[in-house]
């Protein structure tokens, strides 16, 4: 009796994990490819972009680009394990003795909750910044622009998944369906076309124009509008803003491929070094700028002979550190 039992349940068991595995691999990459594709070619047809369309198509080939890599290294490192893993501690969590449609409902509310804080502190501390600053680096806001995620920023974001189901003792099949109805919302709220019933539904749901300011070039305005699905946290935690952005992306930061934003990741500070070609660098043009701060020199102790040799030691000291501050710009 014992042993038929135990066998049941080892059937069950693997059922339930190939169950699981296959929807965390073909079901929910399928659905989201699908939504991303939909929105890609309805932005294509009708987007009317300020960008230029070179900088659009870059956009594009960088973000797509990071999303088969990022999928690639969390495979290789088995991530997605880890949530299998914490489910051992499920039954301990805050839903765990509720039937499965109370568990759907208040973890779809929770897990939302869960990824505005989590929004925020990426916006509130450096140290989640310096990763999450990747995907405020696109000139283009668009569909694809949900996937320009640094991996380091993912896998950090599966431990606060990880935490969730510990928590709240949800299964991790309802956290992948959580996970999925949010990514096809933010892919939504990146959509680089206006949508009619925008000023209905930006009462309830984060929308394109409610997100576009989340993705503006000034801190005061895109340190605002962190909700995934609901705009209910945002109201709530008086982060919400309706301001129309002048300009989308990072000011000092110009479009990246990928090999670029996976660098940019592993800096601290806001802008990459510039290229080493830059005209403000190069030899003839530094030694027209030190001529010209002597000249400025002489000129402020009325031309007084003597000096000569100081003032362009003077002047060339503080080219120098214009060109170290205009080069790495921290």
């Amino acid at each position: 009796m014992l042993n038929n039992l135990m066998s049941q349940f080892t059937s069950v068991l693997i059922l339930h994990q190939e169950w699981l595995k296959f929807v965390e691999e073909n079901l929910i990459p399928t659905v989201i490819i699908l939504s991303l594709v939909t929105l890609m070619a309805i932005e294509i047809t009708l987007a009317k972009c300020n960008q230029s369309r070179k900088i659009l198509i870059q956009s594009y080939l960088t973000n797509v680009a990071t999303f088969v890599f990022n999928n690639s290294i969390l495979s290789i490192l088995s991530i997605s394990s880890l949530l299998l893993l914490t489910e051992r501690y499920q039954p301990i969590g805050l839903l765990s003795d509720y039937n499965k449609m109370v568990q759907i409902l208040f973890s779809f509310i929770l897990f939302d909750l869960t990824l505005y804080l989590w929004h925020k502190a990426n916006h509130d501390f450096d140290c989640l910044w310096m990763f999450h600053k990747v995907h405020h680096s696109d000139k283009s806001m668009n569909a694809s622009t949900a996937f320009r995620v640094h991996f380091i920023e993912i896998i950090l974001g599966t431990l606060v998944k990880a935490f969730f189901i510990v928590v709240s003792g949800v299964e991790v099949a309802i956290v992948a369906l959580c996970e999925t109805v949010s990514t096809v919302f933010i892919l939504f709220h990146h959509f680089n076309v206006q949508v009619k019933a925008e000023k209905w539904l930006k009462w309830i749901f984060i929308v394109p124009s409610l997100h576009r300011v989340h993705h503006s070039s000034l801190r005061i305005e895109h340190d605002s509008n962190y909700g995934a699905i609901f705009s209910l946290w945002d109201r709530l935690f008086r982060t919400l803003s309706e301001l129309k952005p002048d300009k989308i992306g990072l000011t000092k930061v110009e479009t990246l491929n990928f090999y670029e934003l996976l660098q940019f990741g592993f800096l601290t500070s806001v802008t990459p070094p510039a290229p080493i070609s830059d005209n403000i660098l190069k030899p003839e043009n530094t030694n027209s700028m030190i001529a010209e701060a002597a000249y400025y020199l002489a000129e402020k102790r009325g031309f007084v002979s003597g000096y000569e040799s100081m003032d362009w030691l003077q002047a060339e000291q503080q080219i120098k550190e214009f060109n170290c501050v205009a080069h790495y710009d921290y």
